[in-house]
């Protein structure tokens, strides 16, 4: 099974628009809008990076998202897929569908809205999604959450702009201190 580095990498090839989703007043349900905001002045030094922060609406998003023939459209999101709090997931489309196929706090899920972005025929939609702790209104992220963000933005970083193998190194000390879901210590 790949690491998670090497499919992150293969997927932030071309035009890449990354999708953060969540409620920030809902504890670590604003996880993919934080990760989000900490990579938008990343994708502001690459042309062929966007970054969308799609809060709790991004169905607003969708006709962006299938029609301007991004390569890869990776959604940044808090997704209860029963690991340890803080712990990675990163699913295709078709994985997507099949652990997320109706259920959604968004008005469209996931499973629904990466459908509409490979509708193209053109665009690969991913999910990099973390298993949040609490939800609770008015939370800030939680302790391993948080952590987990820290070190999914030094690597994501890392791999955008090639140069700060600094991030990368950082990144690698700290990752066994984080479990994640189809990643290799």
């Amino acid at each position: 099974m790949p690491d998670l580095r090497a499919q992150l990498n293969t997927a932030l090839k071309g035009r890449v628009c990354l999708v953060g989703i969540g409620n920030v007043e809902l504890g670590d349900d604003g996880f993919g809008v934080r990760l989000a905001e900490t990579l938008a002045p990343v994708g502001q030094t690459s042309p062929r990076i966007s970054v969308v922060i799609a809060d709790t609406s991004p169905e607003l998003w969708v006709n962006r998202l299938s029609h301007d023939l991004f390569d890869h459209v990776i959604f940044l999101d808090a997704v209860h897929f029963s690991g340890a709090p803080g712990s990675v997931v990163w699913l295709n489309a078709s994985e997507i569908w099949a652990r997320f196929p109706q259920v959604s706090t968004h008005k469209l899920s996931l499973s629904l809205l990466a459908g509409m972005v490979e509708s193209n025929h053109h665009s690969r939609a991913w999910l990099l999604g973390v298993q949040p702790l609490s939800l609770k209104p008015g939370a800030a992220l939680s302790e391993p959450v948080q952590t987990t963000l820290v070190l999914l933005r030094d690597l994501l970083a890392s791999l955008i702009v090639p140069q700060s193998r600094n991030a990368l190194d950082v990144w690698q000390a700290r990752m066994p201190a984080v479990e994640m879901e189809n990643l290799k210590p």
